[in-house]
């Protein structure tokens, strides 16, 4: 079987950088439901809360009228000053409304998707008002799933009311013998348990509603192996490129170490594993350094240089594999090997006297 048949199929979960730019786009999980239902529970919520607040207002409101309109005359200035006293109290009967419902909004937003601005999802696009791509959204699974919710939630809600309108048969053929505020009293306590009633059906359908988006959305983003490697090679570059990136690194680092073999003192050799070019300036440095090391075909070149440049060689396998694996190019040597260095740097020093 060829497996290659399968690398196009879309089965893996959405990489974080497929996520962030499915993000930018304005597709993230997200459902309608969440918010209605907030807005439906916190209306009636606040206007139960509200209401002696609102009804105060309501209250000054018809007084006032009633006791003005009587003796207005007919001008436009106090007709002017009755309009602006009614446009008053209805923004102060209104405003804690529509704020709450703002803040509402905000926060069904928040809670699904988090603070997002997304200007790419308003950009107008041709496929959007393509016939063809249109004849499939509306009949897509999505669309079916969005019309059986739909008549759900009509048939449902409409259930609810009806029930609670049955409850409320018993007293309303009596309301007439209430009074006002009685009266009153009973429709809204009734409204107030309809609205509950039908807020948390919604708010039950909402979270349906979201898990059903959110593996839709998680579905619509998911990617291939071979997406997901061309990503990686985008995000960390081709292996083959850095491949090659690093052996240029070597090639590089190799040039500069052969350069400095000749400020190095004395060449340390196993003698055949190992070479160590060691450099001690007193008047630079507070311990000898390390130039220059390597193994095997590196060790060679490192001792074939020394040896254009008259650099002493000292055969000691002990020191030697010690100064290779405890330091590296660059590196003062580790204080535990001073005294074995000392001795090599000592010996050096006087064979060059006696050459002198």
């Amino acid at each position: 079987m060829n497996l290659q048949l399968f690398a196009g199929e879309k089965t893996e979960p959405a990489t974080p950088r497929r996520r962030e730019e499915a993000r930018k786009k304005g597709q993230v999980a997200k459902s309608g439901e969440v918010g209605t239902a907030f807005m439906v529970l916190a209306s009636f919520v606040m206007l139960n809360a509200l209401a002696p607040y609102m009804g105060r207002h309501l209250k000054e409101m018809l007084n006032y009228y009633f006791q003005n309109m009587a003796y207005w005359d007919g001008d436009a200035s106090g007709f002017h000053q009755l309009f602006l006293f009614g446009l008053v109290k209805l923004a102060l009967i209104v405003a804690p409304i529509l704020l709450g419902l703002l803040v509402i909004g905000v926060v069904g937003q928040v809670i699904q998707v988090g603070f997002y601005a997304s200007s790419e999802a308003l950009t107008p696009k041709l496929s959007r008002i393509n016939p063809i791509e249109g004849f499939k959204r509306i009949f897509s699974k999505r669309a079916l799933v969005e019309f059986a919710k739909s008549v759900a939630k009509i048939f449902l809600v409409g259930y609810l009311v009806y029930g609670q309108v049955r409850q409320n048969l018993e007293w309303l053929p009596q309301i007439s013998l209430l009074s006002l505020g009685e009266s009153i009293s009973l429709m809204t306590d009734s409204i107030y348990r309809m609205g509950l009633q039908v807020g948390l059906f919604l708010l039950i359908i909402a979270a349906a509603d979201y898990w059903w988006q959110r593996r839709e959305f998680e579905n619509s983003i998911k990617m291939s192996k071979q997406e997901i490697k061309e990503e990686y090679k985008q995000m960390e570059g081709d292996p083959q490129i850095r491949s090659k990136i690093r052996q240029r690194q070597r090639q590089m680092a190799s040039q500069r170490m052969m350069a400095a073999i000749p400020t190095a003192d004395v060449i340390i050799t196993n003698p055949t594993h190992y070479a160590i070019a060691i450099s001690y300036k007193p008047e630079e440095m507070s311990a000898p350094q390390v130039v220059a090391k390597g193994m095997g075909l590196i060790a060679a070149r490192i001792k074939e240089e020394g040896k254009k440049h008259d650099i002493a060689t000292v055969e000691n396998a002990p020191l030697a594999q010690a100064l290779y694996k405890g330091t590296e190019i660059g590196q003062e040597i580790p204080a535990e090997l001073y005294a074995a260095v000392a001795e090599v740097l000592a010996f050096v020093y006087r064979l060059r006297r006696k050459t002198v």
